[in-house]
């Protein structure tokens, strides 16, 4: 639930096709990057594909039983990507590099949306912000709020994560948000938050904060282009929605 007080401040692998001209031997066929290479990654398991990042395991350790071990261990792919350098702490055949392959691999994602995002205006490419947003703060264990900045074309300006909050209640303050706007001599603006319960029906105070922010906004001439509440696997749009 958020609070908010105004007291203060692209190639597709679609087609899975075999390479030409690749010699291998018989026995690995059947192995990971064999298969990626001949039939594309959507081939391939989660498990597999965290194996090829690690590449290979730690002297003693089988990297598929570390990949399959890594994936129970956080329970889902999405929880894996959002780890923090102090998650794989212990981790029976992880070790710093490792670590560091795993964490670049998402920042590598997320540089890739973002230089999607300022290649063409957002109102043209929903999906990229809602794809952008869910792989931030989709799987966020506490609500988290940000602001995408705009030009007048509606083209990324900048990025900022204004509150952080807890599992259920964040503070957010629109006064704050119209200073950071106006510094940042933005057009527009999309805001958004995550639900940790994974549902994105907006609450009452969702509601209200919208609204507050839509016309205050409004009074320096910003324009709130959508309010996005952030699920693990879904998006509710209060523009889609009719602002409702």
């Amino acid at each position: 639930m958020l609070a908010f007080s105004a007291a203060r401040p692209d190639t597709s692998w679609a087609t899975p096709r075999r390479l030409t001209g690749r010699k291998r031997s018989r026995g690995k066929r059947d192995m990971p990057r064999e298969r990626l290479l001949d039939f594309g990654p959507a081939t391939l398991s989660n498990a597999d594909l965290v194996a090829l990042v690690l590449g290979s395991g730690l002297p003693g350790h089988d990297v598929f039983r570390i990949a399959h071990s890594l994936l129970k261990r956080f329970g889902s792919l999405r929880a894996l990507l959002d780890a923090t350098p102090a998650d794989f702490d212990g981790l029976p055949g992880i070790g710093p590099a490792k670590t560091a392959q795993l964490l670049a691999i998402l920042e590598l994602a997320r540089r890739s949306l973002v230089e999607k995002m300022r290649e063409k205006p957002l109102i043209d490419s929903p999906e990229a912000v809602e794809d952008y947003l869910r792989l931030l703060i989709g799987s966020r264990p506490h609500e988290v709020f940000v602001c995408l900045f705009l030009d007048a074309r509606h083209r990324l300006i900048d990025f900022e994560e204004s509150s952080r909050g807890s599992l259920t209640r964040m503070a957010v303050y629109p006064r704050e948000i119209v200073r950071r706007a106006l510094a940042a001599n933005a057009a527009s603006m999309i805001v958004a938050h995550n639900h940790p319960s994974g549902a994105v029906k907006p609450s009452a105070s969702d509601r209200r904060l919208t609204q507050v922010l839509r016309d205050t906004l409004a009074l320096i001439d910003v324009q709130l282009v959508d309010h996005l509440v952030i699920g693990t696997h879904e998006t509710f749009s209060f523009a889609r929605a009719g602002w409702s």
